[in-house]
């Protein structure tokens, strides 16, 4: 029946689709933003039912965020008295994205460092120096207004996420170096994101290090290692479940505190921020526990939470495409682009640099994906709590469907090649 249904999803968003090509001369052009619409998200769910693209079905959802963001952008700004931009918001969206990819990850996988020591410098290197400098090259080269340039070099600064992990999968690359590259990219990430800011975008806009490195810890760290407590309660030892359990028991007593004047008391000897930082930390040990009980009860919950974060990834496109429309109307073209330009580069450099260091050709196909796919989830959400989505995190819009789209294409191409290599 799903299968009939997908079918049906997908002639009814070719058909929009034809009828949005021929509404001007039928004299239809009332309905073109209705038609591109359900155009849009019927063949995104239709997507389903042709076993060729079914991996692009994700992109497809961005690309129909992308469209309802230009199409009706006051309905994607504000619903009722909520503001879908307010930094609050953003930090609760972005979190739940970085969760859903901890729980991808485990600490296990960082026992791959010493395994595949080569690998993960290189990685780690072309990661953190191909795409920043590259971006800022690329500014140079284009000129755009002073955040939009800075948002070219913050996603080109962020890590790679769950994208490139998806990718070496498809590619049958080295997902075990996949993985641990993503790890150890997102563990550094509150250092180095900040540095390449600061010394790249700082003749753009004012970088505050200090304070782009605990948005990284509340945004990404937080939640990602909150997810990744479920390692130590699944598998870890009695004396570590015991710790975490005594932690997590202090964890609570603390944030309960909070509210009835224990911020205050701390607040005499330590600045907001610390307390902030330190409160969002113990708070991580808490959900931790918290979501190692409900998957006890409901197992299936991990299977969903990768979802959750393509969720998010898709309502920061939308927001942002809402509240760039006009932004996007002046430089999308060029922004594009850039993209382009910034994400073939980042391929090329990271697979012809491990090849030039003499890796494996399956860890230099491993390497170009982490290079070229950057986590636009995380950028786009350190502009929101900027409160510059705008304009800072306008490029992660653009960058995003884009990188998704050829981290697909290449994926599935180089799978293709191993496929006829074992053949042949």
């Amino acid at each position: 029946m799903s299968e009939r249904i997908w079918k049906i999803a997908l002639w009814a968003g070719l058909s929009s689709i034809g009828l949005l090509l021929v509404s001007p001369v039928m004299g239809l052009s009332n309905l073109q933003a209705p038609l591109t619409v359900v155009g849009a998200v019927a063949t995104a769910i239709g997507l389903r039912s042709v076993p060729a693209l079914k991996n692009y079905q994700y992109t497809a959802w961005i690309v129909v965020a992308i469209v309802c963001g230009m199409v009706y952008p006051s309905a994607f700004l504000k619903w009722g008295d909520v503001d879908l931009r307010n930094p609050w918001l953003i930090l609760l969206i972005v979190q739940l994205v970085m969760f859903g990819m901890g729980t991808q990850m485990s600490f296990r996988d960082l026992k791959h460092i010493k395994t595949m020591a080569k690998g993960v410098f290189v990685g780690i290197l072309c990661q953190f120096s191909i795409m920043p400098l590259t971006g800022y090259a690329l500014t140079r080269i284009f000129h755009f207004e002073p955040e939009i340039a800075a948002g070219i070099i913050l996603i080109g600064s962020c890590s790679s996420g769950l994208a490139s992990n998806v990718m070496a999968y498809l590619a049958k690359a080295n997902l075990t170096l996949s993985v641990t590259l993503t790890t150890v990219a997102t563990l550094l990430a509150p250092l180095m994101t900040p540095f390449w800011m600061k010394m790249l975008a700082g003749t753009y806009v004012e970088v505050d290090f200090v304070g782009m490195f605990v948005q990284i810890i509340k945004i990404v760290i937080v939640p990602i290692g909150a997810a990744m407590l479920y390692d130590v309660f699944k598998s870890g030892s009695d004396a570590w479940i015991r710790r975490v359990n005594i932690l997590a028991g202090l964890a609570c007593l603390w944030l309960a505190a909070l509210p009835f004047g224990f911020w205050e008391v701390l607040a005499g000897f330590l600045s907001d921020q610390v307390i902030e930082l330190f409160s969002f930390l113990l708070g991580a040990v808490v959900v931790g526990k918290l979501y190692y009980m409900l998957t006890v009860y409901a197992g299936n919950i991990r299977d969903f939470m990768p979802k959750l974060s393509m969720f998010g990834i898709v309502y920061f496109t939308l927001v942002t495409t809402a509240a760039s429309r006009e932004n996007i109307l002046a430089v999308g073209l060029l922004l594009l682009l850039v993209a382009m330009l910034h994400n073939a580069l980042g391929y090329v450099l990271g697979y012809w640099i491990s090849r030039g260091i003499g890796l494996e050709k399956d860890d230099c196909r491993t390497i170009a994906l982490e290079v070229g796919l950057q986590n636009g989830g995380m950028a786009s959400g350190l502009a929101g709590v900027m409160g510059k989505l705008a304009t800072l995190g306008l490029a992660a819009a653009i960058f995003s469907p884009w990188m998704n789209i050829t981290g697909s294409v290449l994926g599935n191409y180089w799978r293709r090649q191993k496929d006829r290599k074992a053949i042949g």
